[in-house]
């Protein structure tokens, strides 16, 4: 079996932490440090890795000033509670930076916003 840990580079860990796992509807933790966090399923599955920029010298996550934040990146997330993931998501953000619509090629319902940090987030129904 093969897992991916996708990390992204975030000014504060605990407050992106939050702000996933409220969006996801994952039970509220303290990141392990304040350098470093993960957003877990409920099976402990790592959904998201977070990591405060300029920490521990790791080339991409230097600064967010070397670069784009999210060049090339766009965190996609299928969930099974897409009505509640919207709602959840419609009270983190003044507006959704993609309504809610029918994706033609998957034929699921998705919606997109804007992180805390710029990165942009893709929700999409399970099925």
């Amino acid at each position: 079996m093969t897992h991916t840990w996708t990390i992204i580079g975030v000014a504060d860990v605990a407050r992106s932490c939050k702000w996933y796992q409220s969006l996801l509807g994952k039970k509220e933790t303290a990141p392990a440090h304040d350098y470093f966090g993960q957003v877990l399923d409920a099976d402990g599955t790592v959904l998201l890795c977070l990591h405060r920029w300029g920490d521990h010298d790791h080339p991409t996550l230097s600064s967010p000033d070397r670069g784009s934040v999210g060049n090339g990146l766009l965190l996609f997330f299928r969930v099974d509670d897409f009505d509640a993931a919207l709602r959840r998501a419609r009270s983190q953000v003044s507006a959704l930076a993609q309504d809610p619509q029918l994706n033609p090629a998957t034929a699921t319902r998705e919606f997109a916003l804007w992180d805390p940090d710029g990165y942009y987030v893709m929700v999409s129904a399970l099925s």
